[in-house]
């Protein structure tokens, strides 16, 4: 039986902050804070989910409606915020969340769809941003990324989430002039990576820990190591198509530095299957890789099988859950 996390964390509405797994394991999002009810679909106004993001202080937004806000400008979101879809199902479009210069995020089931314009992100996590949990939520079709993470924000965890409908869907570290993203750290686990071209992830200069995630049917890459990054891939499947190639390593040369180099990929348990071809580098660099626990003690992971593959299909992104009662009790 594959045992996906997070059981028990719809047994109450704020039962989600602090039990991330990885990096993010730290987030408590609007724990301390008043429940606000997102009443309307405005983009803005008395109600709205933009109103709920900006106030400054704690907050656990829940959303009274079902459907889809349209966004006419980026959302800031800002600290000390959950944002809570269970319960309802809505679709951000339009434009996206940025989280920028905020701590203690949690967005949970939510749904990212047709982001249109120049800077058009689903999820923009930059600048300085940390203890960020992006869980249970499916995104798709935006101009740009669908999360982008750069700009020295880190400690953050992307959890059973489903990307699809995209050409680039997740970046870590901007460009080989971004040295300070060097503090970047993020674990991305049970996420569904379906038919999306590439950046499953890209990666420059930051640690991330991938495990017990699906890729299939990839247009030009499944993971990307670039300048100095450290991939850690523990039993994820790679489910080839057209595309073989697994792992990508680009050579790019750091602003501090005199000569180019890429990352380091270390694979262990993971599954490959359709002729994927990992083609892991054979250099020795493995040796400057992290080992996770190092930084955490414990988390959710199992060897890669055909039935993770099955419950991965079928629970990553967007759920039809019940919202959970408030056992602390509304403000």
């Amino acid at each position: 039986m594959v045992a996906l996390p997070y059981h028990n964390v719809d047994c109450s509405l704020r039962a989600l902050a602090g039990k991330a797994e990885g990096f993010g394991r730290h987030a408590i999002g609007g724990l301390h804070g008043a429940v606000y009810a997102v009443t309307n679909l405005n983009d803005d106004g008395c109600g709205s989910l933009r109103e709920g993001c900006r106030r400054k202080e704690p907050l656990w937004i829940v959303f009274e409606v079902s459907g889809s806000i349209q966004l006419l400008s980026i959302l800031r979101v800002s600290s000390y915020k959950t944002i809570d879809g269970r319960g309802q199902r809505i679709k951000i479009t339009g434009k996206g969340l940025r989280l920028a210069e905020c701590e203690h995020v949690i967005i949970c089931n939510l749904e990212f769809e047709g982001g249109r314009g120049e800077d058009a992100d689903g999820i923009q996590i930059k600048p300085r941003s940390r203890h960020i949990w992006v869980d249970r939520c499916s995104l798709r079709d935006f101009d740009d990324g669908l999360i982008d993470i750069t700009q020295e924000s880190t400690d953050i965890t992307i959890s059973r989430c489903h990307f699809s409908m995209h050409n680039k869907s997740l970046i870590i570290g901007a460009s080989s002039s971004s040295i300070s993203d060097r503090c970047i750290r993020v674990t991305i686990h049970h996420c569904f990576f379906d038919g999306t071209k590439q950046r499953h992830p890209r990666v420059r200069f930051a640690k991330v820990h991938l495990y017990n995630n699906y890729t299939r049917s990839w247009g030009i890459y499944a993971v990307c190591a670039s300048v100095e990054s450290q991939i850690l891939s523990q039993c994820n499947i790679y489910e080839a198509g057209k595309k073989k190639l697994v792992f990508k390593y680009l050579t790019e040369m750091a602003a501090d530095k005199e000569e180019g180099t890429s990352g380091w990929i270390k694979s262990e348990g993971d599954m490959f299957l359709n002729g994927a071809q990992p083609c892991l580098l054979q250099d020795g660099g493995c040796a400057c890789l992290f080992e996770a626990h190092e930084h955490y003690q414990t988390w959710t992971m199992e060897p890669a099988s055909s039935a993770l593959k099955a419950a991965l299909q079928r629970c990553a992104g967007w759920q039809p859950i019940t919202r959970p009662s408030d056992c602390l009790g509304g403000h």
